[in-house]
């Protein structure tokens, strides 16, 4: 059985490698290597894999995993500058796909071992990854 909890944050960010040269990364990143950064609202899916359990009905608590993701990813990243602001992207190119796959690491840190874990960020409605760990 999988459950899902949907979460948002808001933040900036710029798409560029500091080792590449600024036609390099315009001619790979186009307008989100703008150097006064863009932002989105993104949306994360956050699938939990498990049994049900006998006693309670659920598969986890969904109100452990929205505390867990309060504080993991949206006190940690909302209204932030992913570029600036946020250690995990210091040397870190914060592409969705490496936002999903950090995301997926705080969170799978935080979370009992039993369950299995998958992300799904959306950074517009036409624009979505997911990992499922590696």
């Amino acid at each position: 059985m999988k459950v899902c909890r949907r979460v948002t944050f808001n933040a900036a960010h710029r798409l560029y490698r500091k080792d590449w040269s600024d036609e390099q990364n315009d001619a790979v990143f186009g307008k989100c290597n703008n150097p006064n950064f863009h932002g989105h609202n993104y949306v994360l899916e956050i699938w939990i894999d498990g049994n049900i359990d006998p006693e309670t009905g659920y598969v986890i608590d969904l109100k452990i995993v929205r505390e867990i993701a309060k504080t993991e990813i949206e006190d940690r990243f909302d209204h932030r500058n992913l570029n600036l602001d946020c250690s995990e992207f210091q040397d870190l190119n914060p592409t969705a796909e490496n936002i999903a796959v950090v995301c997926w690491n705080l969170l799978r840190s935080k979370l009992d071992e039993k369950y299995g874990l998958s992300v799904r960020l959306w950074e517009t409605e036409n624009n979505v990854v997911e990992y499922e760990g590696s």
